[in-house]
């Protein structure tokens, strides 16, 4: 990152260059180019092209500025917007000063009539193609903030625009669409308190020729966990800019004078590698700068839901133990059931003292046990929630959202507890806290199965900010003083997937969808941003409690594989051919899974436009390869193509388990072929580079 002119900064990565400069007459960051690298000549001649000529009603700045607000000549959706205590809302910013450590930029200005300080970041992290970006106020004065986006980003003017994002609903989480960009505003976000099922705070633009492989692809992400928005503009000129931020609808928060704001991070990432190229940068990004623990290889863990549901005691998590620990399981998580008088889920939640019928010892003897059998020992919260039928709510109808004077809504039987509250905030890490310091527990469950309604009366911050926030808080608490835990983020799947939890939470639940067809679609979504080390995938039991499928057993297993893999199944139902497949596919997991977790992903047969897909990993080194092909679809008898492996480093390479060798160029032009020739039959290649 440098300053190659007076007003003019390149932010340079590995593979692409960002350059802004201050102009537009106003002295406000303008975008002057975002893409392949360019040096520092053509960085200066690039923020010297003139803005557009002046057109009737239209404004030279839409599309090109940094960060507009919502007053003076810009029409433009507003990445600032603030209402002072007389209604007025113009501002007028003046740059103070610009500074830079050489990965940090910061632009400082103050507003022209009023005792306001606004500090524009944007931080490069060493040898990764991310750009963060983020926005912090300061005020002397009362205000209110209607908006504070982290970052507007503005993508170079092409012919077309092509807009790609994660869209879904419970059950069918992360589905990849790519749609032509409309002229106008395309708004994407969650009212719902969490990140939420329907949409993930991620877009990725081109200019609809980008391939897997090959083409120009922008794409931005948010890091925040509670409602959010983004809104994508196809301006009359065809430029395209995206406001990504926090909040749905103002006002985002309330200013007391002497206080500020800063807003959560959004990154962006260019890419001239099409989508692949662009979703290989994320994962690099979100395994060393986003993760608590992203060099971890994640233990293969087996969850008791599917086997007892709400029925668990003591013997029978001890019986599932013995047959994981006998399968290979390194993990083993009792799930919802386990406290108070939780027998179905309209009671109990909220008392989290273990039910001492079940447990009449406490949980320490089970512990013992799951330790002995050489796994860790984890466990299922949902710390947010609340039965009205618990010893909690009776004691404190208070703690929940709720509008006085009007009728609560329940969901799930359940009501959410207002995080906003520093008491409820205190007894919520209290108990997890004691929980977590009188158990040997590895492994935390985190989950969030309703949105927040009824949000009552708003307070000095709006109550959506404030959830997220507090939450964010206790995590990083229970973290500190619990370093050897690993947490999981789980909302009835998917609900809450986003940057933000992912830096406090060491893998995510994507979907409660398991049944292993559907899951091809949900991974391939989650893969444009997320790598395959943040991404819990279980085996379960056929048929499918969801879709009534009865895929093989491989099938399941390959699919999970292709993740952080769990099983979920009810073993003591397991025939012994089912066990001993299992340990078999289990230990090939095993040997393959440093490859899965942290190696590079080719998505190489799409699931949306293919019925044999395929994707593989990469090592770091360049000297492993997993391959995985699936079968979903196939018709009439007809085996699947070989799949292509144009990845692989030249030399010769070895089939691990089959011995088979192949030269590079071979897989490279014809192909690897697994044989596949029934519906959802499927393979998983493990290639070692032969020196």
């Amino acid at each position: 990152m440098s300053e190659v002119a007076p007003g003019v900064w390149v932010l340079r990565t590995p593979n692409s260059a960002y350059v802004l400069n201050v102009g537009g007459g106003e002295d406000v960051p303008l975008a002057a180019h975002w893409g392949a690298p360019v040096d520092d000549e053509a960085a200066i001649a690039l923020a010297a092209v003139p803005l557009a000529p002046p057109r009737g009603w239209e404004s030279r700045l839409d599309g090109r500025e940094e960060y507009p607000s919502d007053t003076g000549l810009r029409f433009t959706e507003p990445a600032l917007a603030l209402r002072f205590p007389d209604d007025s809302r113009a501002v007028r910013w003046v740059l103070d000063t610009a500074e830079s450590d050489g990965q940090h930029l910061l632009l400082r200005y103050r507003e022209q009539t009023r005792p306001i300080a606004l500090t524009l970041h944007y931080r490069v992290p060493a040898g990764h193609d991310a750009i963060e970006r983020w926005a912090e106020l300061a005020t002397d004065v009362p205000v209110e903030v209607l908006r504070a986006d982290s970052a507007a980003w503005c993508v170079p003017a092409r012919e077309s625009a092509r807009l790609s994002s994660l869209h879904g609903r419970w059950g069918a989480d992360s589905r990849l669409q790519r749609t032509d960009l409309p002229a106008g505003t395309v708004r994407l976000g969650s009212r719902r308190t969490t990140t939420s099922p329907m949409h993930n705070p991620w877009v990725a633009l081109d200019d609809g020729s980008a391939t897997e492989t090959h083409g120009e692809v922008w794409t931005a992400a948010l890091a925040w966990s509670g409602t959010w928005r983004i809104d994508v503009q196809r301006l009359p000129d065809g430029r395209v800019a995206a406001g990504v931020g926090a909040g749905h609808e103002a006002p985002l928060v309330r200013l007391a004078a002497g206080t500020g704001h800063t807003t959560p991070k959004s990154v962006g990432l260019f890419s001239g590698d099409g989508f692949g190229g662009a979703s290989r940068a994320w994962h690099d990004y979100v395994r060393a700068e986003i993760l608590p623990h992203g060099d971890e290889v994640r233990p293969v863990l087996y969850n008791s839901w599917e086997a007892t549901g709400f029925l668990l005691d003591e013997a029978n998590q001890i019986a599932l133990a013995e047959r994981a620990a006998a399968l290979g399981c390194e993990l083993f998580v009792m799930d919802d059931g386990w406290f108070g008088t939780r027998v179905a889920d309209n009671a109990g939640l909220g008392d989290w003292l273990p039910n001492a019928e079940r447990f009449p010892n406490g949980l320490g003897p089970l512990v013992a046990r799951v330790r002995e059998l050489g796994m860790g020992f984890g466990i299922w919260v949902e710390p947010e929630a609340v039965n009205p039928d618990s010893d909690l709510y009776r004691a404190h109808p208070d703690w929940v959202y709720a509008s006085p004077g009007y009728p609560r809504h329940e969901l799930r039987n359940q009501l959410v507890l207002d995080l906003g509250k520093p008491e409820v905030a205190a007894w919520l890490h209290g108990w997890l806290d004691q929980l977590l310091a009188e158990h040997d527990i590895a492994f935390v469950k985190w989950d969030m199965n309703r949105p927040v309604t009824d949000p009552g009366p708003y307070g000095d911050v709006l109550w959506s900010t404030r959830h997220a926030e507090n939450l964010y808080a206790i995590l990083d608490r229970l973290r500190r003083d619990h370093p050897g835990v690993r947490f999981e983020s789980c909302a009835s799947g998917g609900g809450r997937v986003d940057l933000g939890i992912l830096a406090r939470t060491d893998q995510v639940w994507p979907s409660d969808n398991t049944d292993a067809s559907d899951r091809l679609h949900i991974q391939e979504g989650f893969s444009q941003l997320y790598p395959a080390r943040a991404m819990t995938a279980w085996v379960t039991d056929a048929p499918n409690f969801l879709t009534g499928n009865r895929l093989p057993l491989r099938y399941r297993f390959h699919v999970a594989m292709a993740g952080v893999l769990g099983i979920g199944g009810d073993l003591p139902k397991w025939t012994l051919e089912e066990q001993q497949a299992a340990i078999a596919l289990i230990s090939q997991y095993k040997r393959i899974r440093k490859v899965v977790q942290h190696g590079r992903l080719f998505r190489l047969r799409s699931p949306r436009e293919s019925d044999a897909p395929a994707l593989a990993y990469l090592s770091a080194a360049g000297d492993e390869a997993a391959v995985f092909q699936f079968l979903d679809g196939r018709r009439f008898g007809e085996p699947a193509p070989p799949v292509r492996l144009p990845f692989l480093p030249a030399g010769t390479w070895e089939d691990a388990d089959a011995g088979t060798r192949y030269p590079a160029a071979f897989l490279a032009a014809h192909g690897l072929d697994a044989g596949l020739f029934r519906t959802y039959d499927s393979a998983v290649t493990h290639l070692r580079k032969i020196s």
